[in-house]
């Protein structure tokens, strides 16, 4: 293997590697700190217990509605994406000829180099769909759930089975929201591979800076010590 060969498997193992590490990292770090995802999780558990004091719940299935909507469109848009990047495998020598003609393209980079990093991408894009789509159907789960859940004056349930009812609830509608996250990422990540068509090194800092990206507004947004503060204020009184 010549060394630019080693530098493009070394590029695609970071790239992999700060992916699964971010992930892993965000998982744990949730659990111990405010984060989007855990401060979220609050609030859910809070509309969920809100829902169930409520007659008139149309409101609560247009808001789940409305969450599996932009889902769904996630979800469409990767179909599309995926159809492209199997057409440009189908002409790849040609693609690759036309993209020599642009300023600061990588010349070292053959067509089958340039074919590996499309298989990338289509890799990418086939994850965040069925992410995204398990996601859609977890939306789904939250809705049937919002039907079946006990009337307001139903008084053969107790206040157990209610605020047990309404963690379920909750806890599903966070997990389709996880599975969202991870689709979403998929896309931060699938960007910071078109830098590699001009240069590894550009991958690799593409692919580090998607990171500090995510990890600032998961950790560190002004939207989270909103809704952080909210939670301490309330938390107090």
């Amino acid at each position: 293997m010549t060394a630019h060969n080693w530098l493009n498997l070394l590029a695609v193992t970071w790239f992999f590697a700060v992916w699964i590490g971010y992930a892993s990292f965000a998982r744990h770090r949730a659990r111990v700190s405010y984060s989007l995802s855990s401060v979220l999780q609050i609030y859910r558990k809070r509309w969920m217990h809100s829902m169930l004091r409520r007659d008139n719940r149309i409101g609560d299935t247009a808001l789940i509605a409305g969450l599996e909507r932009q889902t769904t469109f996630l979800a469409s848009t990767s179909i599309f994406v995926i159809a492209g990047l199997i057409t440009v495998l189908a002409s790849i020598e040609q693609v690759h000829e036309t993209l020599t003609a642009l300023p600061f393209f990588n010349r070292e980079m053959t067509s089958r180099q340039l074919q590996f990093k499309i298989l990338l991408l289509l890799a990418i894009y086939v994850y965040a769909f069925f992410t995204l789509t398990w996601a859609v159907r977890q939306y789904g789960f939250s809705s049937i759930l919002l039907g079946a859940a006990p009337l307001a004056n139903d008084t053969d349930i107790t206040e157990e089975e209610r605020a047990r009812y309404a963690t379920t609830s909750a806890k599903i509608i966070d997990q389709a929201g996880h599975s969202y996250n991870y689709g979403l990422r998929a896309y931060y990540f699938s960007l910071s591979v078109l830098p590699w068509l001009f240069n590894t090194w550009l991958f690799i800092l593409a692919a580090t800076l998607t990171v500090a990206v995510l990890y600032r507004r998961e950790f560190h947004s002004r939207p989270l010590q909103t809704l952080a503060n909210e939670v301490r204020a309330s938390s107090k009184s």
